[in-house]
């Protein structure tokens, strides 16, 4: 029987410097994502969460498996900074990660920052 077309969830496997953002979302790696994105040590992942979502524990999988590697997570909160849920910060805290709510382009900018300096960092961006 003839397969259709095969999705896969949305995947880079390196770290990659953020080189614009905005339009609903970001071009990195000359490539282009529409859509929120997470900047972690194991890639780029495509991230279910839009301006506004709430920021729920339940949307940090990836962040939590890979916290031996992370020391700060960004967290471009969109157009506006938001605080993060008391809940999340802990579990992050809990794992040894510290946390930066800002502004999506706030949260690009010192992540391009702290990647050039090889800092254990990653970042969850919701897309503006």
């Amino acid at each position: 029987m003839a397969k259709g077309i095969e999705m896969r969830e949305a995947h880079f496997p390196g770290r990659a410097p953020i080189d614009a953002y905005g339009n609903g979302g970001f071009r990195f790696a000359d490539m282009s994502h529409r859509g929120s994105v997470l900047m972690l040590p194991s890639g780029v992942y495509a991230w279910d969460v839009s301006e506004g979502d709430p920021l729920a524990v339940e949307k940090f999988p990836r962040v939590l498996a890979e916290a031996r590697e992370i020391e700060v997570l960004l967290v471009g909160t969109g157009r506006e900074i938001r605080p993060l849920p008391k809940e999340l910060k802990a579990a992050l805290q809990a794992v040894g990660i510290s946390s930066d709510p800002m502004n999506t382009g706030a949260a690009v900018r010192t992540y391009n920052v702290m990647l050039a300096e090889s800092r254990a960092v990653a970042a969850a961006l919701v897309a503006v």
